[in-house]
C-alpha cells in the first residue's frame, strides 16, 4: 500500500469536528503521489460527499476542462480539498474544521512533496496568501521553501458568473510557464551550489 493510501485509512474515521456527524463519505483526495502540481480546493459538495471523491460534481467537470488546456489529466496532478468533509448544506467551511483538517493536508504534501500549489477559491487562498484578495492576486505566483503557490478563483465561481470562465482559463495557461521558470530557477540555484565561488588574486 502506498503512503497516501495508509493516510486515507486515518483519515475515514475523523471526528475531530462536527462536520464526522452530517458527512456521508470523507473526501480525502485524489491523483498522483508524485505530482508536480497540487490543486487545493475549499470543502466537498454534494456529489464528492457521495462519492469520496474531490471535484466530481459541475465545478470538477470545468476543472477537467481546464487541466485539459495544459495537456493534463487528473492523473498526472493532485486534487484535494482544505477541509475533507462536507459542510452541510454546502456552507463554508468554519476555522475549528479547517483546524481540524489542516494536519490531514500537511501531511499529504509532506508525502506528494509538489513542486506547485495552486490554490482555488479564497479558503485554500488564505493559508497560502494570508490577508490577500483572490480578485487582486488571481493568476500571480510567489515561492517559498521551494514550492510555488499560484492563485487562482475556484472553479465553480463560472458557474456562477460567467464572465469569471475567461479569466479562469487565462490564468490556468499561465501554469506550465510558472512552473517551467520556477523550475529553472531550482536548476540555477542547484548549479551555483556545485560551483565554489572563485577566490580572485587581486
Amino acid at each position: 500500500m502506498s503512503a497516501l493510501t495508509d493516510l486515507y485509512e486515518e483519515i475515514a474515521p475523523c471526528q475531530q469536528c462536527t462536520l464526522s456527524k452530517t458527512r456521508t463519505m470523507v473526501v480525502p483526495g485524489e491523483g498522483a503521489e508524485n505530482a508536480d502540481i497540487v490543486f487545493i480546493g475549499e470543502a466537498p459538495g454534494w456529489h464528492e460527499d457521495k462519492q469520496g471523491r474531490p471535484f466530481v460534481g459541475p465545478a470538477g467537470k470545468f476543472l477537467d476542462d481546464l487541466l485539459g488546456l495544459i495537456g493534463l489529466k487528473r492523473s498526472d496532478v493532485y486534487i484535494a480539498n482544505i477541509i475533507k468533509c462536507r459542510p452541510p448544506d454546502n456552507r463554508d467551511p468554519l476555522p475549528p474544521e479547517i483546524g481540524a483538517c489542516k494536519k490531514w493536508l500537511d501531511r499529504q504534501l509532506e508525502i506528494i512533496r509538489p513542486k506547485m500549489i495552486v490554490t482555488l477559491g479564497r479558503y485554500s487562498m488564505a493559508r497560502y496568501f494570508p490577508g490577500q484578495v483572490i480578485s487582486k492576486i488571481h493568476g500571480t505566483s510567489k515561492k517559498e521553501d521551494g514550492i510555488i503557490y499560484f492563485a487562482m478563483y475556484h472553479p465553480a465561481a463560472a458557474l456562477h458568473q460567467q464572465k469569471l470562465r475567461q479569466v479562469i482559463e487565462d490564468d490556468m495557461r499561465k501554469i506550465p510557464q510558472v512552473l517551467a521558470d520556477g523550475s529553472a530557477a531550482d536548476e540555477e540555484d542547484e548549479k551555483k551550489e556545485e560551483r565554489p565561488e572563485q577566490l580572485s588574486m587581486f
